[in-house]
């Protein structure tokens, strides 16, 4: 029958042009890239717990100022790659580099004092940063240290990770929290913890990086707006055309086409 061959072949030839995966290319868009390698390595030992930091008029430790602080820093940094580090006895990659910066922030939002140990790994935080940034090719490796102590833990000492660090090429900036004279304002038993501005400075010096001592909210709000002036977003553009598959449409209408086809060959051999 002349109408079955005819059907047949537009099956053929229709299933043959869903194989060759037909698709849809939309315009160019526009995608700024920095290339830069940004870490966060933050402190979660227990002299964190220190209430000396103040926060839209609410006193609060300085965990949560950081949490505060930093989350606003995090969203500023469109197109750069940003990590996370949680330390305190012992040093944890949360979250890798990545461009999505609303899990990063989220994952540092849900940071809780304790849960890495009660001491200050500094060395550890500092060997782990240099060792997943060296795995990055090309662009600009900064991390970003936030402590209130000295190191007092881990197995490797600071001296140890920052030559790991120069050889990564890794700059780093270090964020002393609270004052270098006294401890926290949390009660008797609130722990205390002074800043080692030595060892921090050392540490950034180091590394082409710089030190900064953050006595209170507004001085680490500051500090993040003079590292985002210092680490600028560079006008690296790429673009990225839009796909979109259309082999379906095709597939379809064959396997339309061969039902009706076969349904056809059935009633006319009755």
């Amino acid at each position: 029958n002349g109408l079955l061959r005819l059907l047949a072949a537009m099956t053929w030839a229709i299933l043959i042009l869903a194989v060759m995966r037909p698709q849809w290319v939309g315009d160019p868009l526009a995608l700024p890239l920095s290339g830069r390698d940004l870490m966060l390595a933050v402190d979660l030992s227990d002299s964190m717990k220190a209430r000396d930091m103040i926060v839209a008029g609410n006193r609060v430790n300085r965990l949560q100022a950081v949490q505060a602080i930093a989350g606003d820093f995090i969203g500023q940094r469109e197109g750069d790659r940003i990590g996370l580090i949680l330390f305190g006895s012992e040093a944890y990659l949360q979250s890798p580099l990545t461009l999505d910066r609303v899990a990063v922030r989220t994952l540092l939002d849900e940071a809780l004092i304790g849960i890495a140990g009660q001491r200050t790994a500094i060395g550890n935080a500092i060997a782990l940063a240099a060792k997943r940034l060296q795995q990055r090719e090309g662009g600009d490796r900064v991390l970003i240290l936030l402590t209130d102590g000295e190191n007092t833990a881990g197995n490797i000492s600071p001296e140890q990770a920052l030559r790991a660090a120069k050889q990564t090429g890794l700059k780093i900036h270090t964020i002393g929290i609270g004052a270098a004279d006294q401890g926290g304002l949390g009660g008797f038993f609130a722990p205390r913890s002074g800043v080692d501005e030595r060892s921090l400075r050392h540490i950034a010096e180091s590394t082409g990086g710089r030190f900064f001592l953050a006595r209170n909210a507004e001085e680490l709000a500051r500090i993040y707006t003079l590292i985002d002036e210092l680490e600028t977003v560079e006008e690296e553009v790429q673009t990225l055309r839009p796909i979109r598959e259309l082999y379906f449409w095709p597939a379809s209408l064959s396997l339309l086409f061969g039902s009706l086809l076969l349904w056809l060959r059935q009633r006319w051999n009755r």
